[in-house]
């Protein structure tokens, strides 16, 4: 495919990449995948993006943020430790950050601190954000309107028309993956596709996890990896009854303008 894409969400330094992370970077390139955001789920693993990222630089990059699921193990000193490393040029957005409220891993209330906490930093250091949102709508809208929050991705958006119009409305981007090729799931996503408009939307693997189900050959692992991408590509183009080569010049010119790249 003529256009280079981007994977703006996967967990590169996520324990099942540890034998061939460097084969999983390469297969991706292989398969047009020209850039990967590795993205920071914790203060560590955020540390070992920026880390990885930076040894493939105009290839790589990374977030930096702390998960909800991770929002209890925040100290006084998290956000001055993710303030330096977004001062890394690899370092490309704050999060993932945001609300979930369907595993409640960390109680609601630390998980808004913290959510609101890096919602100030990435506006004072003028940086988008990778967002997370799972059965906390309300509360999630709540914050990010009030905080006026205008630069934004909503990460692996698998919500209701009326929330993706919410979201759209403020002028957020939608990330869209491989959710989309789940057709127990996903059905209701590749009709609301078709609304997003197309200087809105990005793309992603979210791999490991979220492998496309619908692959002609499945990885005997079960493990979602960048090179699928175009995969979702192809289906959400489909969906939005649109050239694949369109969508994917869309997401692709995108992600640059989001993430400065």
């Amino acid at each position: 495919m003529a256009n280079k894409l981007t994977d703006i969400g996967v967990n590169l330094m996520h324990r099942s990449f540890h034998g061939d992370r460097e084969e999983v970077v390469k297969r991706a390139d292989t398969h047009g995948v020209s850039r990967i955001v590795i993205t920071g789920t914790s203060l560590r693993s955020s540390e070992e993006a920026a880390r990885y990222a930076g040894q493939h630089a105009g290839k790589l990059y990374a977030t930096a943020g702390v998960h909800p699921h991770d929002a209890k193990n925040c100290r006084e000193d998290t956000i001055e430790k993710l303030r330096e490393l977004a001062a890394l040029s690899q370092v490309v957005a704050i999060g993932e950050c945001g609300l979930d409220y369907n595993r409640n891993f960390s109680p609601r209330d630390v998980q808004r601190r913290w959510f609101t906490e890096q919602i100030r930093l990435a506006q004072e250091l003028d940086l988008p954000l990778f967002l997370h949102e799972r059965d906390a709508f309300a509360d999630f809208y709540a914050l990010v309107k009030e905080l006026q929050v205008r630069k934004a991705v909503v990460h692996c958006f698998t919500g209701s028309q009326a929330e993706l119009k919410a979201y759209v409305d403020l002028g957020f981007y939608i990330g869209i993956t491989g959710w989309i090729c789940d057709e127990r799931r996903g059905r209701h996503l590749r009709e609301l596709v078709r609304t997003i408009p197309l200087d809105r939307l990005m793309i992603e693997t979210d791999a490991p996890f979220l492998t496309p189900r619908d692959l002609a050959e499945k990885p005997k692992d079960g493990r979602n990896e960048p090179a699928f991408l175009p995969h979702i590509l192809q289906a959400v183009a489909a969906s939005m009854g649109k050239p694949a080569e369109d969508v994917a010049r869309a997401t692709t010119a995108n992600a640059e303008r989001f993430f400065s790249l």
